[in-house]
């Protein structure tokens, strides 16, 4: 069983700032942070749950991610989640016989949760799947792996930017 996950509120209102400057940014992309100017990469928006599949692979297939997550290995398959209030990852799923099969992320895609169809959550739940670490799902080991991947797939302003954000709202 793995430990309560006691810092979750707190680690997604920290989540939601990053969310807010990377929606919010001047057509310069530069935002002041921490007494430093910083220019944000543009964040891809997703059309579908198919775009938001291949750009999984896609980034699994990164070799610096490779090298970085002995995860990586492991594929994740992608499908549209019923609802809109969240995405999510699951380490193992079973079909409807019981037979295991491979890790899953599950983004709403319907009117009402295509807030969910941005690289920053994709890359939020695909942490998750990379994350070897035990503990709660939103502690120290998933909080490091959120922002390597980041820094990997985004570069190091972007990780910088959730490093600054997490670390002042007390967050990992």
């Amino acid at each position: 069983m793995s430990e309560r996950d006691t810092g979750r509120a707190r680690f997604y209102e920290a989540e939601h700032l990053v969310h807010r400057l990377f929606d919010n940014v001047s057509s310069s992309r530069t935002v002041q942070l921490a007494g430093t100017e910083v220019t944000l990469p543009a964040e891809v928006r997703f059309a579908s749950i198919d775009a938001v599949d291949d750009y999984v692979r896609r980034v699994l297939a990164l070799p610096g991610v490779r090298s970085s997550f002995e995860r990586a290995q492991q594929p994740v398959s992608v499908r549209e989640r019923r609802g809109q209030r969240s995405a999510h990852y699951a380490a193992r799923v079973r079909r409807s016989d019981g037979v295991p099969v491979a890790a899953e992320i599950a983004i709403p895609s319907a009117a009402e949760g295509r807030w969910a169809l941005r690289e920053l959550v994709v890359l939020h739940e695909l942490a998750h799947h990379l994350d070897g670490t035990t503990g709660p799902a939103h502690g120290r080991g998933f909080v490091l792996t959120l922002i390597e991947l980041v820094g990997l797939v985004l570069g190091p302003e972007a990780a910088f930017v959730y490093r600054v954000v997490l670390s002042d709202s007390g967050v990992g």
